[in-house]
């Protein structure tokens, strides 16, 4: 079949697991047409041959918060020149391509020309969970405001699709109908990583974070911190500090081996950690509730530590106590890879390609 996939770019988790679904698409013989936005399609663009780009919203982050009026002015100043390119892209799609169905990583253009060509529709993200599981008061408490705006969000983003596949490591209970629960979607790399024993601490900081660099530092450990500085093109060290370059490589042996993970609350390193079996404290985004969500569970499924903050210095001391009973209920889980998901996904196209609309 032919089909339309569309990709946000707003986080990279989006483009790993969408790259996943896509090279199996590829390789059950469809056909596919990728449109994302932001360094999504940069990602995609490596590993396919022509995605195209289009505009899509995007965070500016700064010291672990989301800032709201740069974002706004940053979304609106871009979405002003981006908006005609997209729609241009999908005239042009529609001449050259027609498209028998849709996926959507939380991406709106192809849901969109998926209903205005009534076309079978799938949503594959964890996003919906917000909107379409229920969740317990434990998670939601204290972040009513924040929590009823981003379910808001989320519900007028892809209303009414065929399917909505939640990729989660926990499981709420659904509240709406043809929604349906999965493991997170991993890359192969994780796959094949090799779990093993370490003393390190693998950390994940998007930014400069002066606050979590000296927490880091008073702990003695080594730390392997990825992000916290910019174009780095060999491994710095500060004492027990060690600053690293990029490197895909690297980061998942470095994940795959270390004591515990320190990271925000991003869906897709704390889906790959809690599959590799490592401990983790979340410190989310201030302002993200679908982070807040991710660090909550987290840490009511046992699997790691939230902290809305680093202020406090013995934040980082109290999750390394509780690391190996974490280590222990991090090893009942269970995941067979992306079967699950991938089955399912192979169901779908068979009732688009056989049941009439």
């Amino acid at each position: 079949m032919k089909v339309l996939y569309g990709v946000t770019g707003e986080g990279m988790g989006h483009a790993m697991r969408s790259r996943v679904v896509i090279e199996h698409l590829i390789a059950q013989g469809h056909v596919v047409e990728i449109m994302a936005s932001g360094r999504a399609a940069s990602f995609l663009g490596k590993r396919f041959e022509g995605v195209n780009t289009i505009h899509g919203l995007h965070m500016i982050l700064e010291e672990n918060r989301v800032r709201k009026g740069k974002t706004l002015w940053s979304n609106v100043l871009n979405g002003a020149l981006g908006v005609p390119r997209n729609i241009a892209a999908y005239f042009e799609l529609i001449g050259d391509f027609e498209p028998e169905v849709v996926i959507s990583d939380f991406e709106s253009w192809s849901y969109f020309y998926g209903r205005n060509h009534r076309l079978p529709i799938l949503s594959i993200d964890n996003m919906q969970v917000i909107h379409r599981c229920e969740l317990p008061a434990e998670i939601v408490d204290g972040n009513e405001v924040a929590f009823q705006l981003t379910k808001a969000f989320v519900k007028t983003k892809l209303p009414t699709c065929d399917a909505y596949y939640i990729t989660s490591f926990f499981r709420p209970p659904t509240r709406k109908p043809d929604t349906y629960l999965f493991p997170p979607i991993l890359r192969p790399e994780i796959l094949a990583a090799k779990p093993g024993p370490g003393e390190h601490l693998l950390v994940y900081q998007s930014g400069a974070n002066e606050v979590l660099q000296a927490a880091l530092a008073a702990t003695g450990i080594e730390c392997r911190i990825y992000g916290m500085r910019a174009g780095l093109t060999e491994e710095v060290h500060d004492g027990n500090l060690h600053f690293m370059p990029f490197s895909e490589d690297r980061f998942i042996t470095d994940l795959a081996t270390c004591r515990a993970v320190i990271a925000g609350g991003g869906f897709t390193l704390m889906g790959e950690a809690v599959f590799l079996g490592k401990p983790m404290l979340a410190v989310p985004l201030a302002g993200q509730f679908e982070q807040l969500l991710n660090a909550k569970y987290l840490e009511r499924e046992g699997y790691g530590m939230f902290a809305a903050d680093l202020d406090d210095p013995g934040v980082i001391p109290r999750f390394l106590e509780r690391t190996p009973e974490c280590a222990r209920k991090l090893a009942t889980y269970r995941q067979d890879g992306n079967s699950q998901l991938l089955a399912a996904v192979d169901e779908f196209f068979h009732r688009a390609a056989t049941e009439p609309r």
